[in-house]
């Protein structure tokens, strides 16, 4: 079995982390989108990580996807059995990925556009939409336990949100997040190996 990634990608950190923490072996290759490489073109139609391709050859892409994929293949390790706590998982899960999601277009917008072309990050929708995100009431994780491991790798990513939330909309909540990655390297002492 193969993931195709990039460091530098929070959604391949994510796979790569939930699969060693499930028990799923895997050759993680490192991959470089700019250079076009075949292998991850041939399995991937949109030519992008993250992609994992199967000990039988099938192509899956998209990393909540993929994490639903490593949860059956382990037997349940990475979401709970219950219904609803399964549901709660799936939507911090969905949060967390929506949070990156802003906070990588800002990073882009800053990376590719000339300054006078760029806003400040707090100005537009996407700087906006992680702080609304970190005070919102979607269910959560009080503590790193497996079912929240899709959840958990995405700690570092999201505690850049802080900077964007003032006092008057969640500034304990911005200081919980930020304490999250210490209890987490607790619970995944293996975390510091996918560090970029």
């Amino acid at each position: 079995m193969k993931i195709f990634y990039s460091p530098t990608s929070p959604y391949s950190n994510k796979v790569r982390m939930a699969a060693h923490y499930a028990g799923l072996s895997t050759e993680n290759v490192l991959t470089d989108t700019n250079g076009n490489p075949q292998d991850l073109i041939a399995s991937n139609p949109f030519g992008k990580i993250l992609t994992l391709v199967t000990s039988e050859g099938k192509a899956i892409y998209d990393s909540r996807v993929i994490m639903q994929f490593i949860d059956r293949e382990t037997k349940g390790k990475l979401y709970p059995r219950n219904a609803e706590k399964r549901t709660d998982v799936e939507l911090l899960e969905a949060l967390c990925d929506g949070i990156c999601d802003c906070l990588l277009a800002i990073v882009y917008e800053k990376r590719f556009h000339p300054p006078e072309r760029s806003t400040s990050p707090g100005s537009t929708g996407s700087g906006k939409r992680p702080a609304a995100a970190s005070t919102s009431s979607t269910p959560t994780c009080r503590r790193p336990v497996p079912s929240c491991m899709p959840v958990t790798s995405r700690s570092r990513p999201c505690c850049a949100i802080s900077n964007f939330v003032s006092p008057a909309n969640g500034r304990r909540a911005a200081l919980k997040l930020k304490n999250w990655p210490q209890k987490f390297e607790k619970f995944f002492p293996d975390y510091a190996q996918f560090k970029v």
